[in-house]
């Protein structure tokens, strides 16, 4: 039975044109979005996108994003009385000096504070030319340099995989905006020992030393069940499900193990001794402390969890920090990003480097003496 839950309908206010809503859609249990005109009717080429991405099984939050982005685009062209199919490259760079403008959703000629960076306004971008290029694989006809192609050059140079992609056309983007790199912020060994103490709960410090430790993802960790848990064998399994009850979601496909210490298993015992005792559930991590009791602890319970830990120790950190610091810290000591891009369950090593490999003058110079090309840190003298 399809239920649209007007409550969770957002509306898209930008320069005019006819309203865009985005609702949640329950199909059974299954999660997903759609974009309502204002006629409160679905707006059908979101719609068959969306249900397109859905099909891919492409994750709530996924969906969510696109269906907000598309929303936005169409909301847009409703202010520059453009059809979506008459629309082309000019209608996307006037889209991206609308989202970009420091008044939310609205074209002002003053100078200031973007209201949207770079990355966000790509990530949108994404959506609208995935939906563009969804409709032309389809067969239907949309402006044509909104759908760009190119074909792998004639030179002598071949790039990796060439041969997998030599004369073949591969869509590539019209417009991106260049995104600044951004180095993540990580926390120091004493601040994560810090509020690793200020939790006053052994679920929690379970969770937040899981963290550490691993790198792993929150909706990971939100997901875990006992089974995933190897005590004799010292791993953690990541198994990517959609039927998680509160929501979570790995981000991977498929299952990936992941090797933890001793006293992390001892830590995980302690809590099931504890304070989880005779609890009737599958999932590590449940409410204890709230109602409904028994009920897998939910992303909203571990923000309000961060927000008192940073109360109580002042130290500004979300839980991808600790991601960050994890991956930081063994970059540093050595370890081949190869090995790193697998503990962190990245698809793709290139991710891995993208992301982490942000080495600042202190790291350059250890390098160069663990290298040998220094003997002295301090001096820099050569061998």
């Amino acid at each position: 039975m399809l239920d649209v839950r007007g409550e969770y309908g957002h509306r898209v206010t930008g320069i005019g044109g006819d309203a865009v809503i985005v609702h949640r859609v329950l199909t059974g249990s299954a999660e997903s979005w759609t974009v309502l005109g204002d006629d409160g009717l679905p707006a059908e080429p979101a719609e068959a996108y969306l249900a397109y991405l859905a099909a891919l099984e492409r994750s709530p939050n996924t969906l969510r994003a696109y269906a907000h982005s598309l929303a936005m685009w169409l909301e847009f062209l409703g202010g520059q009385r453009t059809g979506w199919r008459e629309a082309g490259v000019e209608q996307v760079a006037r889209f991206v000096a609308w989202l970009r403008a420091p008044a939310a959703n609205v074209i002002v000629l003053d100078a200031g504070e973007p209201a949207r960076a770079p990355a966000t306004v790509n990530r949108h971008l994404a959506a609208v030319f995935g939906f563009y290029d969804f409709h032309a694989r389809t067969g239907t006809g949309t402006a044509a340099d909104l759908v760009a192609w190119r074909r792998t050059g004639r030179g002598s140079y071949k790039p990796f995989l060439h041969h997998v992609t030599a004369g073949k056309p591969i869509p590539v983007r019209p417009v991106k905006l260049t995104v600044p790199q951004r180095i993540p912020d990580t926390l120091t060994d004493a601040q994560v020992i810090a509020l690793l103490e200020a939790c006053g709960h052994l679920r929690d410090r379970f969770l937040l030393a899981l963290l550490a430790e691993t790198g792993m993802r929150i909706g990971q960790a939100l997901g875990l069940r006992h089974a995933d848990v190897v005590s004799r064998e010292k791993v953690i399994r990541i198994v990517a499900r959609a039927d998680n009850a509160n929501g979570a979601r790995a981000k991977t496909r498929g299952m990936h193990q992941v090797p933890v210490s001793a006293a992390l298993i001892r830590l995980y015992s302690e809590y099931m001794h504890v304070e989880y005792g005779p609890l009737d559930s599958d999932y590590v991590f449940v409410n204890l402390f709230a109602e409904p009791l028994g009920a897998p602890l939910r992303y909203q319970a571990v923000q309000a969890l961060v927000s008192k830990l940073r109360q109580r120790t002042g130290i500004e950190f979300s839980c991808h920090a600790l991601r960050h610091s994890h991956a930081t810290d063994l970059i540093r000591r050595g370890v081949p990003i190869e090995v790193v891009s697998k503990r962190l369950t990245h698809a793709s090593v290139t991710t891995t480097s993208a992301a982490y490999v942000h080495l600042q003058a202190d790291d350059i110079r250890a390098e160069l003496v663990r290298a040998g090309v220094w003997t002295d840190p301090g001096t820099g003298a050569q061998q």
